[in-house]
């Protein structure tokens, strides 16, 4: 693999020690407004003091699920060039299973040659193994369907948590670096499951939350919208709850056995039962366990990096996959009623009520490529490197432009034979100060749901049914595009999407359309030159 990085140029003349060190940190299902530095009442301690000692990006996004968006960070590309996600006329083999190209090389693939010693702690959800695309160390295992160990419950390790032990391989990593390798730079890429389904959290962590959420998402939606107004971030007002949108996936039979405290749509408080009132407020507190407990973790690694004089020349960020989950099922080892919710035994999804609430201010869930789908909060924190401080910017980013911001950053330029030009772009720029172009146009797909930015025009179509089956013939797919009509929303005075222009704009709406599908014929033609 690492023949095929041809040329690496070293564009700036310092020595490997003063290049930065980097700490790329991704939550999984993490709404926008979770962390308290976007508005959230959840304990993130940590996370809020990288965000005063640097920057808050508010119209950063990714891809709307946890495998595209991962193949985007890890490479700079959007993940349909690298086929890491289906589309319409892809005629190449992508989604899940996909193979990236041999050009589509990881950020650690790219920077191993460069000298800097290469690690991975958690999730993996890429196609290959870590340490066979650049990786030097890793613990991509798995070990079962939930946080707890879960090989066999009379086995189980009773000290086990998957957050606690992501964390705790990330610091084995860094002391390591620190004995063996102190002379070289490091990156680190800190990908944990939480607070993905299914929602498992230690009983200490949970108590700190029990009783918090019993007013209900109603509450917590205008209190988080108050807070956001508070800092000052300026992500619009408060969208409408939609109270006929449900999970993007049907699964009555698995609704049934978690009993009458499931609500599969998010409807008025006041209108839900009180064992509902209470089933769902649980399931919210464990969701905010969840997050307290990564960002106590997340905290051990910083003081790891504290001890080894380390903090001010290394590179973090933090960023969600997707926005969080109006998921609800059934998997793994299955949902004991009679269980302590949270527990190894228990299997609890938070479901579109509180996901409403944990993507406060805006629109719809993960999968879907509504605000609410695609934003996620991004901080950014590298003391030498970034006078800034307690700063937000609105440029407009992606994850796609994590790799290239990286590359930047560590001085290298790497040349493949045949490889298409990175979406991503550097975010370089945005560092020092707001406002830069970065982007003339962000595009979205995922399972039918499309959308494209341009500027502050977004046009957008969402099925609200499961769209494009894989194994949808070109032709449905196609046909299905042409007769579907798209909204159109202004983004500077609506992120919330209520406002649809296109019918006072159907020039405009014709021409993002065709760019629209312009992008899925490039991304085609991309994700078919060369596969591994």
């Amino acid at each position: 693999m690492l023949a095929l990085l041809m040329i690496v140029l070293f564009s700036t003349g310092t020595s490997a020690a003063d290049r930065p060190n980097f700490l790329v940190i991704i939550a999984d299902d993490m709404g926008f407004s979770d962390a308290g530095c976007y508005g959230g009442e959840i304990a993130t301690p940590h996370l809020d003091e990288l965000a005063e000692g640097g920057l808050r990006f508010t119209q950063f996004y990714n891809t709307a699920r946890c495998w595209p968006t991962r193949a985007a960070l890890m490479t700079g590309y959007y993940p349909q060039q690298v086929r890491r996600d289906g589309m319409p006329e892809a005629s190449a083999i992508s989604g899940p299973r996909g193979k990236r190209p041999d050009w589509a090389l990881t950020i650690a693939e790219r920077l191993q040659p460069a000298g800097y010693r290469t690690y991975h702690s958690g999730k993996w959800h890429i196609d290959g193994k870590p340490t066979e695309h650049g990786f030097d160390r890793s613990n991509s295992t798995v070990r079962g369907p939930g946080f707890f160990e879960t090989i066999k419950k009379k086995d189980r390790d009773p000290n086990y948590y998957m957050t606690v032990g992501t964390a705790q391989h990330a610091i084995d990593c860094l002391q390591e670096h620190a004995s063996k390798f102190s002379d070289r730079p490091f990156f680190h890429y800190l990908a944990f499951n939480a607070p993905h389904f299914p929602l498992h959290a230690l009983p200490e962590d949970i108590q700190r939350y029990e009783n918090r959420y019993l007013e209900g998402w109603d509450v917590l939606r205008k209190e988080r919208a108050a807070r956001q107004r508070e800092l000052d971030l300026n992500v619009g007002t408060l969208s409408p709850l939609e109270t006929e949108i449900g999970p993007p996936y049907a699964f009555p039979e698995q609704i049934k056995i978690l009993g009458p405290g499931e609500v599969n749509r998010p409807l008025p408080w006041h209108q839900l039962t009180e064992v509902q009132k209470r089933f769902q407020a649980t399931k919210m507190a464990i969701h905010a366990a969840m997050i307290d407990r990564m960002d106590r973790e997340i905290g051990r690694v910083l003081d790891q990096l504290q001890k080894m004089n380390a903090m001010e020349n290394t590179f973090i960020c933090f960023v969600s996959d997707n926005g969080a989950s109006a998921e609800i099922m059934v998997r793994g080892d299955g949902h004991d009623p009679a269980a302590t919710p949270g527990s190894a035994e228990t299997y609890l999804c938070l479901g579109p009520g509180f996901s409403s609430a944990a993507n406060t201010p805006f629109r719809r869930h993960k999968t879907w490529v509504h605000e609410g789908g695609i934003s996620t909060p991004f901080i950014v924190h590298w003391p030498k490197g970034i006078k800034a401080r307690n700063e937000t910017r609105s440029t407009l980013g992606h994850v796609i432009d994590i790799a290239p911001t990286v590359m930047d950053l560590a001085g290298i330029k790497a040349g493949e034979k045949n490889a298409p030009p990175m979406s991503g772009r550097s975010l370089k720029s945005a560092f020092h100060k707001d406002g830069d172009t970065l982007h003339e146009e962000l595009w979205f797909y995922h399972e039918g749901n499309r959308a494209l930015r341009q500027g502050d025009w977004k046009i957008i179509h969402s099925n609200v049914k499961r769209p494009f089956p894989w194994g949808t013939s070109t032709e449905a797919a196609i046909e299905s595009i042409h007769e579907e009509s798209w909204s159109l929303y202004y983004l500077t005075n609506d992120r919330a999407e209520q406002n649809d222009l296109a019918k006072l704009h159907p020039e405009r709406v014709k021409a993002m359309a065709a760019q629209w599908a312009q992008l899925v014929e490039q991304f085609n033609q991309d994700a078919n030159h060369g596969a591994r």
